[in-house]
Parts: structure tokens; sequence; C-alpha cells
């Protein structure tokens, strides 16, 4: 645990210094990319990789905390930042009462109806005149001129760095936050409702609570996330950030860099995103797919091959070279035996 802690600060690190090392706008837009997204793949690891419930709807979650910043800013003039904390109010109460019917089913069964939930909520969106419908909202901007104070304030900024800072604190808490619950009793409950809901009922606990609980925390971080993003980009329509794409990203990520683990979403996010963005800008339109091939050819080998993902690739390795290790050193005691 000591260990893992110590790599996920130099993780955290590395990222600190890249503004410092580079200020181009193409590196900076996929690391703060990056950061919400492995934010997205921890928040989903919670729900799926601990307590081992599949949902294919976090697009709800992430597009309700993009829609309430938005629309407190939009509408009333108020600060993202309490937007922020609404959403990820809002979309845990959702996430309390789409779980209640969902828990009820099991498997894939619990999987398609998180993508229906999504859908219809995305419709929902589609048809609600207050939240502009189907032709999406662009956020005022605030004046060029405006003091470093204001555009904390109202989270706009001139340059991208401040981005950068914002999305790594939150990152920061996230994986800390998964990294504590990962190794809490709460973390071993979750896992062991993941192997078994009968063996977790007769060792006396609630599987039911207990997911909720998990869907509860996923859901807050997942629509925090939205409210960033929604910020980030200034834009927002409901078929761009209810879709199914936002939602196959976070499970494909998570799948590349391994599930129940939480370095897998910061692996799976640090392959996907950079690939994402920088083939759309060497490619542009004549590169369009180009990316998703390319990762899902890598899916399909990892589940082929390693289901654990990259992270499961790493651990073999490893162990691998611990067996060496032992090996060599036992020879070197019994040679200097003889």
């Amino acid at each position: 645990m000591v260990k893992n802690k110590k790599i996920l600060f130099i993780i955290i690190a590395i990222l600190a210094l890249i503004p410092i090392i580079t200020r181009t706008k193409a590196v900076l837009n996929a690391i703060i990319l990056l950061l919400i997204f492995a934010t997205l793949g921890e928040a989903w690891n919670i729900i799926t990789g601990f307590a081992g419930q599949t949902s294919f709807g976090h697009a709800a979650f992430f597009g309700i905390g993009a829609y309430t910043s938005t629309i407190v800013f939009y509408r009333y003039n108020i600060t993202p930042w309490v937007g922020l904390i609404l959403g990820g109010i809002i979309a845990a109460v959702v996430a309390a009462i789409m779980s209640y019917p969902c828990f009820k089913l099991k498997g894939h069964y619990f999987a398609v109806a998180t993508l229906a939930v999504a859908e219809i909520i995305k419709q929902i969106f589609v048809s609600w005149d207050y939240v502009e419908g189907a032709t999406g909202i662009s956020l005022p901007i605030i004046q060029r001129s405006s003091g470093f104070a204001k555009r904390l304030f109202y989270l706009q900024f001139n340059e991208k760095i401040p981005w950068v800072y914002i999305c790594l604190v939150l990152f920061t808490a996230v994986i800390l936050l998964c990294s504590y619950l990962e190794n809490s009793k709460m973390g071993y409950y979750l896992k062991a409702i993941r192997e078994s809901h009968e063996v977790a009922e007769s060792i006396g606990i609630n599987p039911t609570n207990y997911k909720l609980y998990a869907m509860l925390i996923s859901a807050f971080i997942s629509a925090i996330c939205g409210s960033m993003y929604a910020q980030y980009i200034l834009y927002i329509d409901p078929f761009m950030i209810f879709s199914l794409d936002i939602s196959m990203k976070i499970v494909l990520l998570t799948v590349l860099g391994g599930v129940g683990n939480v370095f897998g979403p910061i692996i799976g996010a640090s392959i996907f995103i950079p690939l994402s963005e920088f083939t759309r800008i060497k490619l542009g339109g004549s590169g369009t797919g180009v990316d998703l091939m390319i990762y899902g050819l890598l899916i399909i080998l990892i589940t082929c091959y390693q289901p654990k993902g990259v992270i499961g690739i790493v651990q073999k390795l490893t162990e691998k070279s611990k067996k060496t290790n032992v090996g060599g050193e036992g020879k070197i005691e019994a040679t200097s035996g003889n």
C-alpha cells in the first residue's frame, strides 16, 4: 500500500511539472482531458471494479453535472463552483432513485438497465426547453481583461495552465479517496459482493446498502467531472454530453488499464486520450476513426491475452522478475556453499 502511494505521488508530481516544461496548447489540452477522463474512470471503477456492478450509463451522471453547473451560470449568473457541488448532489439523488429497481438485476441485465436510464435522461434533456433542448447551450464569456480572481470565480481563463492544476487537484482528491476505499472495510465488503452476493450476505454484509453507497460516490464524482468538462469546453448539448460514446470511453479506458485497480483508469486514460487527441491533430478529417481503430485493436488484444488489462501485464512481469531474482540468489548461495 505504501509503495502504491509513492507511485501515485510520483504520477501526480510528473503531471504537475508538465505545464512548467511545455506550454504547447495541444499537450496541455491532452493533459486536461486525460485528468478528467482518468477521474471518470476512477468513479466508474468504484461501482464496477470494486462492487462488480457493470454500468453503461455513467454519461447520465456526467451530463447532469455538466448541465447543472451550466444552467446556474447561464440562467442565474451563479458561479459554476456552486453548480459543481449541486450537480454532484442531484446526480447522487438520481443514482439512488435508479439504483433501487436496477440493483434487483444482476450481470448484463443491470448493465442494460443503466444504459436505458441514461438514454431516457438524454431524451428528457433533448425535449426540455428550460435547458434549451436539442439546441444546446453556449456559456456566456466574461471579458478577457477580467482579473484572475473573477476568472477563477467563473472558471474561465485566458490560458490552459489553470485548468491543468484545477483538474489535477480533483484527480488527486479522487485518486486518494479510491486508494483509501480500496483498502478500507467498505472496499473489502464491496470486493466480497463482487465475488459472490450469497457469500457476502452469509457473513453479514448487506449487498444492497453497500452497492448503493458505491453508486452514490461514483455518481457524485462523475457529475463533478461533467461540470469541469462543460466549463472547459464552454458548450454543451444533450447528444454530446449524454452520448453512449462518453459511457463507452469511461468503460473502455478502465478495461484497457485494468478494472478493480486504482492505477487502471490512469493507465487507460494515458493511452487513450493522447492517442485520440494527437491522431485528430495530425490526421485531421482524413484520419477520422483511426484512433478508435487502434484503440479497438488494443482492447481486443488485452481482453484476449490479459483480461486484467495493462496493469495485469505489469504485475505478471514484476512477478517474473521477482522469481528470476530469487532463482539467481539461490544459485549464488548454492555456489558459495560448495
